[in-house]
């Protein structure tokens, strides 16, 4: 891979909670040890279960929260050094489509308000007809900047989130389950704008889902999360998963089409308790495949030739 806009290399991030009515104080590991480089243009997906730290490692990536241990670089400067006014101007490159499009945005703004935040916040004037130009370029009416987020849809009001994001031009966008509560015709509208401002500006994006079949056709490749690890790079859409967990994810995805539809098959078990993780493979007790290694030795993740990865001590041949 040429030189990397995004690198993290072994993010951490735990959060302590203080102890209480005389029980002891816990911990919990979100993100563990998580090593990513992400090329200039690359489209990268991250997929796991609801909890499985694909929320705080997008906000890791941006620092909207300090890691506890590792670096994040991007474009050759590592933000984890950086003071708070070299951090808000490393910002403008930089930009997040949250989930839910209602509740970040501000009910008392109008559209106009909501696409002007961005420059208030840099302390930099909105550039003559740049509001209309943002509303254009997600395919809304320039007549809705007076408009209030309660009257507008599901899908413009995400429309509304992604011309902020554009705002002030950034070159990486972290999508956040960008399609989560929207239905599913608007889903497949929203991916496809993405597609399109991603090849007209040359934008690289982390697209966090839980949707393995969408984050296949959206992405260029694939980490597959589980307990805050990454068990699985795939190096492209097509490649043939060999993590148990993985292939777990995909066996109980609904696959539309009648030709390739197979029985779904529910991953069955719960995760380890986060306040005292395993000590070795944290998928073991939920595998029919762990052995007494898997019990009691992290598997490291191993990368092969073709730009995969998986850490297993047993991976589907």
């Amino acid at each position: 891979m040429a030189d990397p806009l995004i690198t993290l290399d072994g993010v951490t991030r735990r959060f302590d909670m203080p102890r209480r009515f005389g029980q002891p104080a816990l911990s919990m590991l979100a993100v563990d040890g998580v090593s990513v480089r992400i090329a200039r243009g690359e489209v990268v997906g991250v997929v796991g279960e609801s909890g499985c730290g694909k929320s705080t490692l997008a906000r890791l990536v941006l620092r909207l929260i300090e890691p506890s241990a590792g670096t994040v670089t991007f474009d050759g400067t590592d933000l984890t050094d950086l003071s708070a006014d070299k951090m808000r101007l490393a910002r403008r490159r930089m930009s997040m489509v949250f989930q839910d499009p209602y509740s970040s945005l501000d009910p008392r703004y109008t559209l106009e308000d909501v696409l002007s935040e961005p420059f208030r916040a840099q302390g930099l004037k909105v550039p003559p007809g740049r509001i209309d130009e943002l509303l254009t370029a997600v395919g809304l009416s320039n007549r809705l900047a007076h408009a209030y987020p309660h009257q507008l849809s599901g899908g413009q009001r995400q429309r509304v989130g992604i011309a902020r994001a554009l705002a002030l031009s950034p070159e990486f966008m972290v999508l956040d389950e960008p399609t989560a509560s929207l239905d599913v015709s608007i889903q497949a509208q929203i991916i496809d704008l993405l597609l399109r401002l991603a090849g007209e500006r040359s934008l690289t994006y982390l697209f966090i889902s839980h949707d393995l079949g969408l984050v296949s056709y959206f992405c260029d490749r694939i980490l597959v999360m589980y307990f805050g690890r990454i068990v699985e790079v795939l190096p492209g859409p097509k490649a043939v998963p060999r993590h148990p967990y993985t292939r777990a994810l995909m066996d109980s995805s609904f696959v539309p089409d009648p030709a390739a539809r197979r029985t779904l098959v529910p991953i069955t078990g719960e995760p380890p308790s986060v306040h005292t993780p395993p000590p070795g493979c944290a998928f073991a007790a939920r595998c029919i495949r762990a052995s007494d290694s898997c019990r009691t030795t992290r598997p490291p993740l191993a990368e092969t030739p073709d730009g995969a990865a998986v850490a297993c001590h047993h991976p589907i041949a």
